[in-house]
């Protein structure tokens, strides 16, 4: 199965933005000259490519892609997309200046800033609680997390489904070393699971839905009740910086998740052709999916995030106590204080 993923509504307020992006886009795309014209392509400097990581289930990212949204608001060549297997990766990719901008779950970050990385939390959708499970074969003796005990269990390390095994290990009464996890990528795990290396899998969409519908597997939980599932866009120090273009990508990106809510035909044939996925599993993964606007995170979720990051140093999963809110871009406020 391939996977090659994925206006500012007022005229006025458009074209400021885009001013501010000629005369500041510079400091993260590069130097050149700009020229003053009435449209996106024309109002930005010639330069490097705006990189953008995605994975297959970050669906306002794959219609964004598939509907060209954000090459009409940047650059003509300058927007350029690399697909990763799940977040830890594009993470990595994005501390050692591989990519400018990508969207990932809620523990990776965690992870990444225990790790010195040098990134920030610039957007986020609402949470998506259904759309992650441990799974578990349907001739499977688990039945319950207390079930847990001493069993292997398949996850992506530092992935979302990293938290939500956690969680479901703490809700069934159990310690992080009663179990034994087998830290796997998602296609790897799924084969573990499959060949029954392992006793469960800690997954999330569009994964979790292409194996509810291609094999055989009974659900042990979701992450209702154990996460909100939270979604982060995160950007490189230098294009956090830059308020106008993150504006910019956050309406492109909201302008996807209308579109999906609007066209819900086309767009879930669209993802179909991007990501190759088979279209029951791309309708699976829509029906659990709420409306998904982007935007600067709330108090709230930064406080959701500091409890991630407090589980995961209290089972000793990283090396030290974590502040999220170090850093989290705010709108109107300047990085030169943030590490």
């Amino acid at each position: 199965m391939s996977a090659t993923i994925f206006q500012l509504r007022h005229a006025a307020e458009r074209r400021a933005a885009l001013r501010v992006l000629a005369l500041t886009a510079a400091s993260w795309l590069g130097h050149g000259s700009v020229r003053a014209q009435g449209s996106p392509n024309a109002a930005a400097p010639k330069a490097g490519p705006l990189r953008i990581g995605f994975q297959k289930g970050s669906i306002n990212l794959v219609l964004a892609k598939s509907l060209g949204l954000l090459e009409k608001r940047f650059p003509a060549g300058s927007v350029s997309w690399i697909e990763f297997p799940a977040g830890p990766q594009l993470l990595e990719a994005l501390a050692v200046g591989s990519i400018d901008f990508g969207a990932t779950g809620d523990s990776p970050p965690v992870f990444a800033q225990a790790a010195g990385k040098d990134l920030f939390y610039v957007g986020a959708e609402p949470p998506k609680p259904d759309s992650s499970a441990l799974l578990v074969r349907p001739d499977s003796p688990l039945k319950t997390l207390a079930d847990l005990k001493g069993r292997r269990i398949a996850l992506q390390k530092g992935s979302s489904a990293h938290f939500l095994l956690v969680q479901a290990v703490r809700r069934g009464g159990l310690a992080w070393g009663e179990i034994q996890p087998v830290y796997l990528a998602p296609a790897d795990a799924r084969a573990a699971f499959e060949r029954g290396s392992v006793d469960a899998w800690a997954i999330w969409d569009p994964y979790y839905a292409a194996a509810e519908i291609d094999s055989p597997v009974r659900v042990l939980a979701t992450s209702r009740g154990l996460t909100n599932n939270n979604s982060f866009y995160l950007a490189s120090r230098g294009l956090a910086g830059n308020e106008a273009a993150l504006r910019e990508l956050f309406a492109a990106l909201t302008e996807a998740d209308r579109y999906l809510q609007t066209q819900r035909k086309d767009a879930a044939q669209r993802f179909v052709q991007f990501s190759g996925l088979d279209p029951a599993t791309v309708q699976r993964v829509l029906e659990r999916r709420p409306p998904s606007p982007v935007g600067p995170l709330t108090a709230e979720l930064v406080r959701e995030q500091q409890q991630v990051a407090d589980a995961f140093t209290q089972l000793g999963l990283i090396p030290k106590t974590l502040q999220v809110a170090e850093i989290v871009w705010r709108p109107g406020q300047s990085l030169v204080a943030q590490r």
